[in-house]
């Protein structure tokens, strides 16, 4: 697919729109890349191996349960920290999903308890397989991850008839993935972009405009990082090599991961980050890396001469999603939340906080009237240009994935 429009970082508040949003400090991001270095620091590789690979623990059969939504207003929702609106002046208070409450009648228990997608997985797994139902009537997860549950059975379709906003409001760009054709299983909460986040003050005035320049241009040497995120490190390399990451070969991976160990082996390369680069690269003792989108906008705020460049062989894209699991007694009610959030002014009000690219078809003319200066943002709102060379990992197997994080384990020195 050629997809959409993203995010994070600092921990001050951050002034948009004419007023101060606070806290963006910690992004849904940040915990990721925290707590998959976490999982890197413990048992490296192997473990890193052994947490992906899931022989023998798929659903091929389950009953449904009742649905009791319409007679219990109730839904637990399960999402990342500091992934939701929040009002400025009292922090207990959700204004877009206290309003959700309100219209609807259903009260929903919100926790922030998806630190990482493999954590959160690790902790769902035993009761699904063990045909238990899990506490999350719904929850948001990562692209690949996405693909790991429908592999795996672990997902229910949903009923477009409770969703008519989302039918008719998804991003046209976003309704056909890989990973779930026909969006069956899944449907996009946020997405971002990953490209090249530079310090042109450190550069003398320059910008690094591709990933070759990044891994080879030896004014660039030990001033270099990328993520850890294997997604974004390797799908930005793999793009520069003229391959295709939404449809790609093992054999192509290995080439990108070669040509990312040449980097490491001579000292182009400083080190491998989660977010926490953030600070190096404001401060020029890294030049320029692999970034994310948020990461940048929230560094600007003290540094408006940083960058985010989406390399002319592309950059890759993405996503949060919503997910309903099986056994949950509450699908209606899950569908009716999912499709509150896909009314552009909910959307927009939601977008205007927590800074990611919002999935929704017509946020743009909602954030027109909510808040015109961040339609001039072109990381939150990128342009058509920069949306054509956005790229979505393609999802892999369990086998491919097993042998992608043993090589990137490898590769980041874990």
């Amino acid at each position: 697919m050629n997809p959409h429009p993203l995010q994070r970082w600092g921990t001050a508040p951050r002034r948009m729109g004419g007023r101060v949003t606070a806290g963006r400090g910690i992004s849904r991001r940040t915990f990721m890349s925290s707590a998959f270095l976490s999982t890197l620091g413990f048992g490296g590789a192997a473990s890193l191996l052994s947490a992906c690979s899931t022989p023998g623990i798929g659903v091929k059969e389950w009953t449904p349960v009742a649905d009791t939504s319409d007679a219990d207003k109730a839904l637990h929702w399960s999402n990342w920290p500091f992934y939701i609106d929040i009002d400025a002046e009292d922090e207990s208070k959700r204004p877009t999903l206290d309003a959700f409450m309100a219209a609807t009648g259903i009260t929903v228990d919100y926790v922030e308890d998806v630190n990482d997608n493999d954590e959160y997985f690790a902790k769902i797994q035993p009761q699904i397989t063990g045909g238990q139902q899990i506490a999350a009537d719904l929850f948001v997860v990562t692209d690949w991850m996405v693909a790991k549950l429908i592999r795996l059975g672990f997902l229910q379709d949903f009923d477009y008839a409770n969703m008519p906003n989302a039918a008719a409001n998804l991003n046209p760009s976003l309704r056909e993935i890989s990973y779930d054709p026909g969006r069956k299983k899944s449907i996009t909460w946020q997405s971002g972009l990953g490209g090249i986040a530079c310090n042109p003050d450190a550069f003398g005035g320059q910008t690094v405009t591709s990933m070759d320049q990044l891994l080879t241009d030896k004014a660039l040497a030990g001033k270099v990082t990328c993520l850890t995120e294997m997604r974004d490190t390797v799908g930005l390399t793999m793009l520069d090599m003229g391959y295709d990451i939404a449809d790609f070969t093992m054999s192509q991976f290995d080439k990108a991961v070669a040509k990312l160990q040449t980097a490491v082996d001579s000292g182009q390369i400083r080190k491998f980050t989660g977010n926490d680069y953030g600070q190096d690269l404001a401060a020029g003792n890294v030049i320029a890396c692999v970034g994310w989108t948020g990461d940048v906008i929230s560094l600007q705020a003290d540094n408006p001469n940083l960058t985010f460049v989406v390399p002319d062989a592309g950059c890759t894209l993405w996503s949060d999603n919503f997910v309903i699991p099986i056994r949950t007694p509450h699908k209606k009610n899950a569908e009716k939340l999912i499709d509150w959030y896909f009314q552009p002014d909910i959307a927009a009000e939601a977008a205007d906080y927590i800074a990611y690219i919002s999935p929704v078809e017509g946020v743009r003319e909602a954030m027109a009237e909510l808040d015109p200066p961040l339609l001039e943002d072109p990381l939150i709102f990128p342009d058509a240009d920069t949306l054509a060379k956005a790229k979505v990992f393609m999802g892999l197997t369990e086998e491919q994935e097993n042998l992608a994080n043993y090589a990137f384990a490898r590769l980041t020195g874990a």
